[in-house]
């Protein structure tokens, strides 16, 4: 009985290996026509789901079977990646590469070595977490990458449903798929800011492993604990350069969605100086929207390291390090209070602790009713936060 199911898969698979390529593209492509004759658009939601399952390899569910593990293992020893495999295998090889290369850049500028650290899930799919503590140049800094191949439980089919409007119809767990990297950099210096990034790519498969439904997440954003404005005037710049390759309205739109996210509600401030974010998207070919994370991921380097290189070596003394802690006890408080997606996993049975925690920073700092003094440098930057500015022109 098994050896004849075996017999049966491989040759699906065989038949389905020549036909994916025109059945993706057809599905790809008619993908926003799909959106618009559907309700199951919400995007102010989907990165709960996609950045918990990424980063700490959640969801563990047994009973519903997809092709898509078996498929993407086989054509991995069959020789590299190209543009005609499944875009699952293309954003994997993507967001592998794009952790070397920035791994490899920050380890030029502190001068010492990241600590790897490789997991593999038994249901398919593996991270990589790169982290460097005590640096010479970062106090902490994690970049990781997740590829996670699993089942949504009833629970979370249901919950996509009634809080996202998401149409899946299935009574049990469902196929998926999720890749993404996802770094945050905190440097010693005060001056020097901490900056985000994460891009990611969400796929519910069909049991052939074709997908049923796709979208493409991710953003970048800088925190600084001094305010320089030529540092956000660049930071910014950059990310609108790479928007204003493949829509003149993805800055003005992805920016404004940024301040909104990262705002420390309690606090009524903002975490930082912004910059883009952005889930759900799909409205043009998945092709197209590749192309565009491809673009924004590798312009890490270019909006961040200019900025590290002047600031870094600079002076500073023993109050700005105590309010640059301060500062980081308010990117705590974001994180563990508001951040959808570090709340789904730590609610979550199976959750990697040590994955999602990450992202805080090696130390921080509480003191009560701590205000900055009137006319300060420190005063500068929360008048910042608290009334965000559009750094560049949106239009």
């Amino acid at each position: 009985m098994l050896k004849s199911r075996s017999l049966l898969l491989n040759s699906a698979r065989s038949f389905r290996r020549t036909t994916t390529l025109l059945s993706n593209q057809r599905f790809y492509a008619t993908a926003r026509t799909s959106v618009l004759n559907n309700s199951w658009r919400n995007k102010a939601y989907y990165a709960t789901l996609g950045a918990a399952v990424l980063g700490f390899g959640l969801l563990n569910a047994k009973e519903a079977y997809c092709d898509a593990v078996l498929d993407d293992k086989q054509r991995r020893t069959e020789g590299p990646i190209t543009d005609s495999d499944p875009m699952r295998l293309r954003m994997e090889a993507f967001v592998k590469g794009l952790q070397n290369r920035i791994v490899s850049d920050m380890e030029q500028l502190d001068g010492k070595q990241f600590t790897r650290t490789s997991w593999e899930r038994s249901e398919g799919g593996e991270g990589i977490t790169c982290v460097l503590q005590d640096g010479n140049v970062f106090e902490k800094a994690g970049v990781g990458i997740s590829i996670v191949y699993g089942q949504l439980p009833k629970a979370a089919v249901e919950q996509m449903r009634h809080d996202r409007g998401k149409e899946i119809s299935a009574d049990g767990p469902v196929p998926f798929f999720a890749a993404g990297i996802s770094l945050v950099i905190h440097p010693h210096n005060p001056n020097a800011p901490t900056v985000h990034l994460n891009y990611r790519y969400f796929e519910i498969e069909n049991p052939d492993g074709t997908p049923k439904m796709w979208w493409f997440g991710g953003g970048s954003d800088l925190t600084p604990s001094y305010l320089f404005e030529d540092d956000a005037i660049h930071f910014h710049q950059v990310l609108k350069d790479g928007c204003d390759k493949y829509d003149k309205k993805y800055y003005s739109t992805f920016k404004q969605w940024c301040d909104k996210y990262f705002f420390i509600k309690h606090r009524g401030e903002a975490r930082g100086l912004g910059g883009i974010f952005f889930d759900d998207l799909d409205d043009k070919p998945a092709d197209e929207i590749f192309s565009f994370i491809k673009e924004m991921g590798n312009r890490f380097s270019l909006s961040y390291i200019p900025i590290m290189k002047k600031r870094m070596n600079m002076k500073y003394t023993t109050e700005m390090k105590e309010w640059q802690q301060l500062r980081r006890g308010r990117y705590v408080e974001f994180n563990l209070v508001w951040d959808r997606g570090t709340k789904f996993g730590l609610q979550t049975p199976g959750a990697r602790i040590e994955a999602i925690l990450m992202t805080l920073p090696l130390t921080a700092r509480w003191e009560y009713m701590k205000e900055p003094e009137e006319g300060s440098t420190e005063e500068d930057l929360q008048e910042v936060l608290k009334n965000p500015r559009d750094w560049i022109p949106l239009d």
